[in-house]
């Protein structure tokens, strides 16, 4: 009565419901199976067909009981080859429930299965032991993700979309072509040689590894077989014969099989696999990644093997082709085992005595035996990754080993043996456990010239005697725990490297030096004797270094010097007028001026960023011909130097960054004198006009601070939102913001950063939001929801998630319960490198945590404690430099998704919070992003401005910024019950200008939040810029909506009480795109008077900040009911005239217009109602475009300056033509008399210039 089977059902029909309570198994074990199907979505199952009553009342009794999915064999199939297979297998799911004892071999009792298999992110598939217990596993993995609650593990255990990560099967699942791949087989018309003497007659014929192989059919295991080796031969198609293969092996004696087959496919199938074979020079098979347990055994007869590639299988040792039958390779010299799992090392293999390289690592090894030493051919030998502690002596018996791998073991000493091995040139020895460095050890080994110690635990150094080392050319000991190192009897050291550990003070010798790595320490000193004459690459930024050392200035090779991140105050002489230097790095420094030229100097990059320069040297330009990238950002320039002495400029300056300075009108006449100027940034300065001469592409983006306060009653939060692609061809960033979320009492905000893949990103920006809202319902603590959100969306990415991974960010603020002296509170979780930082009283706050090698020790040794191989360049196996990510499932247990999660009770002294990826916060400072947009009123132009600076400062990646402005104090409450008058449907009232109220949007199936993509494309970014507001409550929207009694209106400090009843709101969101392209603006189809341009091909990339003209500075400010200014008035002022594309909430809600109707009526508004963002907002188109906007009429200046922007920004000013001036005024006055009489505080406040924002 255990076991119940259902009767045939529809894809889509749930199974029927079991006839009795599960039975008690002889066991003790309750077992029940139920047949299930699959609907017509990918690995998804009706949500109906999970469980029934009884089940669900049986898995509530205890947590350590659950479910397992089964899947057949032709699950994995039918998903390889079409989606359309999935209905056709009816019994290819079932649900066994089980507890956490029970065994495999029970439920293949009860399944009728002789053994399970487990499949691991889509990819290898396992073989089950009787004893092991597959709940138990689902268990394990949930727990290892982060999941802590035994109820909510029970519930995900139970949820089919696991299957994308972990899945059983009853039988083994096999794809055609791994199949093609390990062996092909059939029966077929054979005929033997090329003439036609031969008779057609039908034989067994196998094609593995190298070899052809015919057999009779009736005696193909006892009888006589041919084989026919392939590499190096030829398959050709016999024309006279249709699907017709003629094999031939090379060489003089040439023999030739001729194969009929009966289908195209088949023909097609053994074309392709043994047209690979015929191609190679050496005999190589290539069988990783199969999920093999053995190999076949018709490849013993492929005698001609010489290497053999058994990588991430799980091969088993006693099995008839298992490892222990490996020594019937006759010719093997190759053989690469890692990532096998195989617990012990496999003795057989030292009896192969052709070995010459053999790969053993990753397979949890604790010890080698001492017959390794049989293996005297062996030349290369890898065992990274095991658990090994020593090395057998024998293994001095190899004396032509040249490369020893014991990379990421348990060695905490360099082993012995080494003296031995005298073909050994190479220390290697990352991911260890070593404490001290001996160097009287290496010193007894005089053959050795490389030491690889990095990500060790190295603390302290041993030197016995004074006696030097001649040997020693190249040692690494990044990422240790070195305070102070001297290596000065290493008198032929070439390279060092030791980034990342304590030093305060370095000692080399310089006789053979050529390229010092000491970044990020804190070096105070660096001694180096004598002076190291074929020293070419020096970098020792991020130290505490007060002066660049004395010897640095001496070498006559250097060619790069970084000392960037240090405590400079000057840059000496010798070292600006160095005649081999080429690449100079001294940005975040305190550096007040630079020497003088006066010989030419070869100097190609110079980074002088965030010092404290006046001036540059006036012979820069022309000293320094080779110039092609200058950085001078964030310093005090007034002017430049001038780029040539005579009629004709010599300059070879590209990249030209000047952003944060002083410079004026003066320096534009010395701009010109860079033909060869392609990128060029100046935003942040005092320019008043740009000539456009030779540059092809310009944006001006000026924002200059407001004086005073602007009448705009304040919200709780409102967000910007900018993103730049920088110079790469995608924009691989999206963002998310929902200012009304859990019925309009918070909002939220996120970035997501996919590094080089868009797909993830856009996933998580659409069902994250979903997740979260689902999750609050379940729990009030923060911390769980918070990680429950990140572990469920990153099983919701499915298929996507298996090889592919995206950092997030999300930071959600709601009502605080728990504090009752504050109104909200702020909780951030992120995995990843996107951080969110939070102003306080004008100090920022960091919220996030860093998961990477790099800044993270304990994630690093959590990941080395895992055997990870970490390679050079700091990533997990070579994929990514981050420990915990959404995605990446292939890379568990290393890589995890669980976040980190940090609370703030957020109060008046809350004043903004910035959230960014990667690239921002490698550019930019806590400090300086949150000095940079602490006085920016507007939330998107604050982001903007973040994203600009990051440009500016050197960002080439893709760089997104948001910023949320916070106003979360008890004055901010408007709620009715305080005597308030509240605001209409969009929001507060402001004196600036009109707004009608938005139309409906579709909110989405599932929580509301409508979604929709689009980009706005400029020759320097790809940009989704998004500002909006925050609203208190929800549009009324229905033809009964004037009938219905208005609820007390509730601000979200004091919200109405909920029932309690989960209930969906439309929220108000705003999703980012990272949709890219590298063409112009629409806008900018039309060539631009005074641009040079050169087709569709982008020549120079500007960043310019342009102050107003003076008259508009001294003018006095505009209230709202004076004339408007005329079109040549503007145009002296230099304000350009803007044709409005999109209506953007950009943080300032305006009041409601009462005469929607008569304001569509004009002409140039009419036509802008229901137009679609192009920014990527999906925030409601507004309706009161009160200020009417032309741009096509206006006549363009013809000029060499700009003045025809093309893009709108959250400040734009509107030029209303002649014609429309009268209609204008009407209106305007019809406005203001519909008004209320305004309060006598807000009399004499003005309203403030407009500013522009503009992008060509």
């Amino acid at each position: 009565m255990g076991e119940v089977e259902p009767g045939p059902a529809g894809p889509l029909e749930p199974p029927e419901p079991p006839e009795a309570p599960p039975s008690r198994r002889p066991g003790g074990i309750r077992v029940l199976k139920r047949t299930m199907k699959r609907n017509g979505s990918r690995h998804c199952l009706n949500r109906r067909s999970r469980f029934g009553s009884r089940e669900r009342d049986w898995l509530r009794e205890d947590v350590k009981r659950g479910c397992v999915y089964l899947y057949g064999a032709d699950t994995a199939t039918a998903t390889a080859a079409s989606a359309s297979a999935t209905a056709s297998s009816s019994s290819d799911l079932h649900l066994v429930l089980c507890t956490v004892d029970t065994p495999a071999s029970e439920i293949c009792a009860g399944e009728g299965r002789e053994r399970l298999y487990l499949q691991l992110h889509g990819d290898l598939v396992r073989r089950l032991e009787p004893t092991e217990r597959p709940l138990q596993i689902v268990y394990d993995y949930l727990s290892r993700l982060g999941f802590d609650d035994p109820v909510r593990i029970q519930e995900e255990a139970a949820n089919p979309d696991l299957g994308c990560m972990l899945r059983f099967y009853g039988e083994k699942p096999c794809q055609m072509d791994h199949l093609d791949r390990i062996l092909l087989s059939g029966i077929y018309n054979v005929r033997k040689g090329k003439t036609q003497l031969h008779k057609w007659a039908e034989r067994l014929v196998v094609l593995c590894g190298t070899c052809l192989i015919v057999s009779s059919v009736k005696d193909c295991q006892t009888g006589k077989m041919h084989i026919l080796p392939l590499v190096g031969g030829k398959v050709e198609e016999v024309k006279r014969r249709q699907y017709c293969l003629a094999f031939s092996s090379a060489g003089a004696q040439a023999q030739t099989y001729h194969v009929s087959f009966e289908t195209l496919a088949e023909y097609q199938r053994w074309q392709r696999q043994s047209s690979k074979v015929v191609s190679q020079r050496i005999s190589t098979v290539d069988l990783s990644c199969h999920s093999l347990e053995e190999v076949p055994e018709h490849l013993f007869y492929s005698q001609d093997i010489t290497y053999l590639n058994l990588r991430h299988n799980f091969m088993q040792l006693e099995r008839p082709g298992g490892l222990d039958t490996f020594y019937k390779f006759s010719q093997l010299k190759g053989l690469n085992l890692s990532h096998n799992k195989l617990g012990s090392f496999p003795v057989l293999l030292c009896e192969i005595s052709t070995l010459t390289e053999l790969n053993l690592s990753c397979n949890g090894f604790h010890d080698l035996p001492s017959q390794i030493g049989n293996l005297l051919n062996l030349q290369t030998l890898c065992l990274d990754g095991n658990f090994l502690t020593t090395l057998p002596e024998e293994l001095g018996n190899l004396q032509q080993l040249s490369s020893l791998g014991i990379s990421f073991n348990n060695f905490s000493q360099i082993p012995k043996v080494y003296e031995k091995l005298t073909m050994l040139d190479k220390v290697v020895m990352a991911g260890n456990q070593l404490e001290v460095l001996n160097l009287e050890v290496l010193n007894c080994m005089s053959h050795v010239k490389h030491v690889d110690l990095r990500m060790n635990h190295l603390k302290t150094m041993v030197i016995e005697n004074l006696e030097g080392n001649k040997y020693i050319t190249h040692m690494d000991l990044r990422d240790n725990q070195l305070t102070d190192l001297d290596l000065s009897s290493l008198c032929n050291l070439e390279q060092l490297h030791c980034e990342r550990n304590q030093l305060r003070e370095l000692t080399l010798s310089g006789f053979s030096l050529r390229t010092l790595y000491a970044n990020s320490n804190r070096l105070t000193a660096v001694n180096v004797y004598p002076v190291p004459s074929l020293l070419t690459s020096l970098e020792l930024c991020r130290n505490l270094l007060e002066c660049v050392p004395d010897w640095a200035c001496e070498a006559k090779k250097i060619e790069i010097l970084d000392v960037s991140y240090n405590l400079l105050t000057e840059i000496p002489v010798r070292i600006l007028s160095s005649l081999s230097l080429r690449k100079l790095m001294v940005g975040h420094n305190h550096v007040q001026n630079l020497p003088a030229l006066v010989e030419h100097i070869p100097l190609e990059v110079l980074d002088i960023q965030h010092n404290l320069l006046t001036r540059l040297p006036d012979t820069l330009f022309s000293k320094a011909l080779n110039l092609r990238y200058l950085n001078a950002s964030a310093n005090s320039l007034e002017s430049l130097p001038s780029a040539c002495t005579g009629e004709e400029s010599l300059s070879a300056l590209q990249l030209l960054y000047l952003t944060n300075n002083l410079l004026t009108d003066q320096c534009v006449p010395v701009l010109v004198g860079h033909p060869h100027l392609r990128i060029l940034h100046l935003a942040n300065n005092q320019l008043q006009t740009f000539p456009a001469s030779h540059i092809t592409t310009l944006k001006i983006d000026q924002k200059p601070l407001p004086t005073t306060d602007s009448t705009v009653t304040s919200t709780f939060w409102s967000h910007g939102l900018a993103e730049m692609a920088g110079q790469r061809n995608k924009l691989c960033i999206s963002a998310l913001a929902v200012d009304n979320f859990a019925e309009g009492v918070g909002a939220v905000y996120g970035m997501f950063d996919g590094d080089r893949n868009e797909e993830l990103p856009r996933l998580l920006q659409c069902t994250m939001a979903d997740v979260l809202l689902e999750e609050v319902q379940q729990s009030t603590n923060d911390t769980v929801f918070m990680a429950h959100t990140f572990l469920v969306s990153h099983r919701k990415l499915g298929m996507a998630g298996q090889k592919l991974g995206s950092s997030a960010l999300l930071c959600y603020i709601r009502p605080d319960t728990a504090d009752p002296t504050s109104s909200f509170s702020l909780t951030v979780a992120n995995v990843g490198t996107c951080q969110a930082v939070l102003c306080r009283s004008g100090k920022p706050l960091p919220l996030s945590k860093v998961f990477s090698l790099e800044q993270d020790p304990e994630e690093a040794q959590r990941v080395k404690d895992q055997k990870a191989i970490i390679t050079e360049d700091n990533k997990v196996n070579g994929v990514t430099c981050c420990t915990r990510l959404l995605g990446c499932t292939y890379l568990y247990p290393w890589i995890l998704p669980k976040p980190h999660i940090s609370s703030t009770p957020l109060t008046i002294q809350d004043e903004l919070l910035i959230l960014g990826n990667k690239a921002l916060w490698e550019h930019l400072s806590y400090t300086e992003a949150v000095n940079a947009v602490c006085h920016v009123q507007d939330p998107l132009a604050a982001a903007k401005k973040l994203c600009t600076l990051a440009q500016s400062y050197g960002c080439q990646d893709n760089v997104g910024a948001m910023v949320v402005y916070l106003n979360v104090g008890e004055e901010g409450c408007t709620c009715e019950m305080n005597g308030l008058t509240l605001p209409g449907p969009v929001g507060f009232a402001s004196t600036a200008a009109i707004k009608d109220p938005p139309k409906p949007t579709t909110p989405s199936s599932s929580s509301g939040i409508a979604s929709e993509f689009s980009s706005e494309m400029s020759t320097s970014e790809v940009s989704s810029e998004v500002g909006s507001t925050a609203s208190d409550e929800h549009n009324t929207v229905g033809l009964d909506a004037g009938l219905l009694s208005r609820p007390e209106r509730r601000c979200s400090l004091h919200p109405t009480p909920t029932s309690g009843v989960f209930q969906r709101q439309p929220s108000c969101a705003t999703f980012s795109s990272n949709q890219s392209d590298n063409g112009l603006d629409s806008d900018d189809d039309q060539p631009v008077e005074g641009v040079m341009t050169n087709g569709s091909k982008v020549e120079v990339e500007v960043d310019i900040h342009c102050c107003r003209g003076r008259q508009l500075e001294n003018s006095p400010t505009l209230r709202e009911n004076s004339p408007t200014p005329c079109l040549e008035e503007r145009a002296r002022g230099l304000v350009f005239g803007i044709r409005r594309q999109n209506s953007v909430n950009s943080g300032i809600l305006l009041p409601v217009s009462k005469d929607k109707t008569e304001l569509q009526k004009s002409p140039s508004t009419s036509c802008l109602y229901g137009k679609k963002l192009s920014n990527g907002s999906i925030v409601p188109l507004e309706d009161s475009l009160n200020l009417i906007e032309v741009a096509t009429e206006a006549p363009r200046k013809k000029t060499g300056y700009f003045a025809a922007p093309a893009q709108l920004e959250p400040e734009d000013q509107f030029v209303v033509p002649r014609d429309l001036e009268e209609e204008v005024k009407e209106q305007m006055k019809h406005h203001q008399e519909s008004r209320p009489e305004p309060d006598s505080s807000e009399e004499g406040r003005t309203e403030l210039a407009e500013e522009f924002d503009t992008a060509l």
